[in-house]
């Protein structure tokens, strides 16, 4: 009977085990999610950042051209 008792215990605490296991890893797949998310943001933020940089040296570039040509006295 004793045996019974120690396998059921052993049973239950894997039981408890795997229902931890289990919300632990649904909070780290939703922590997951969050990160990817945010990268997914800081992709974007540099794809804008790139192109206006790319923008204003446009501009820059577009600028000397025209003071190039003028003499300064």
């Amino acid at each position: 009977m004793e045996m019974f008792k120690t396998f059921e215990e052993k049973i239950s605490f894997a039981v408890e085990k795997v229902k931890a296991l289990k919300e632990e890893k649904t909070g780290l797949e939703e922590k997951i999610k969050e990160l990817e998310n945010t990268l997914k943001q800081k992709d974007l933020d540099i794809e804008k950042l790139t192109s206006e940089k790319t923008f204003i040296k446009s501009q820059i570039e577009d600028l000397l051209n025209e003071v190039e040509p003028v003499e300064l006295n």
